[in-house]
């Protein structure tokens, strides 16, 4: 059960909250988040129930949690992806990879994302929700930006044909994440596959042809 991409800076080396986080993963993505019980992430990480109230105050937090880290590491991920491209066109190839690119726990954790954007409407009435919820809508709107900023330079440059730019990144936000809402690791698709048909029909949005064929 890894956990790196569900660790963070202040949690140390004794802190239970990225194996909790790592299990309410594995219960949210196997039965989905409504049906897992609170208890049954306690048990898988080997702790009490009410231990878990010490790192989150509820089921919602916690899912939450997950799904402001999972924006998080693809934030991270675009920007390391795209950081050294040598052209817009590049980085976008780039950035679409990176998305990809990721282990089977971050595919649960975007699965388990896609699934639940719908909470992130509402404003929450618990504090420490709220918190989390406006942090993931602040990092929805930060990812929009990267992929804007991209395209603008790339418009900037003669790359791309000259479009809102806005549109254009949440359409191919849209491509690119929708993949999560049907894409099972034990199916018949590859990821890397997936990820290759995926990058040209990107490249033919942005580009209008792709020039690699």
């Amino acid at each position: 059960m890894s956990i790196q991409a569900l660790t963070e800076a202040d949690d140390g080396p004794r802190s239970k909250r990225p194996a909790i986080l790592a299990a309410a993963v594995e219960c949210f993505g196997e039965v989905g988040y409504e049906a897992t019980k609170w208890s049954e992430v306690a048990e898988r990480v080997g702790i009490g129930q009410t231990a878990l109230y010490h790192y989150f105050e509820s089921k919602a937090h916690c899912l939450l949690t997950i799904m402001r880290l999972g924006l998080r590491n693809s934030d991270a991920a675009f920007r390391e992806a795209t950081a050294n491209a040598p052209s817009s066109l590049a980085a976008l190839r780039a950035a679409v990879a990176a998305a990809y690119a990721i282990s089977a726990q971050e595919v649960q954790q975007n699965r388990i994302l896609q699934a639940n954007t719908a909470l992130l409407a509402a404003e929450r009435t618990s504090e420490r929700e709220e918190i989390e919820r406006r942090a993931c809508r602040e990092l929805v709107a930060q990812i929009e930006r990267n992929w804007a900023d991209l395209l603008e330079r790339g418009i900037a440059a003669g790359e791309f044909p000259e479009r809102d730019s806005l549109i254009m990144a949440r359409s191919l936000l849209g491509l690119i994440v929708g993949v999560w809402r049907w894409y099972r690791p034990d199916g018949p698709l590859k990821l890397d596959s997936i990820a290759t048909l995926i990058e040209g029909c990107c490249v033919r949005m942005v580009a209008g042809t792709d020039p690699a064929g």
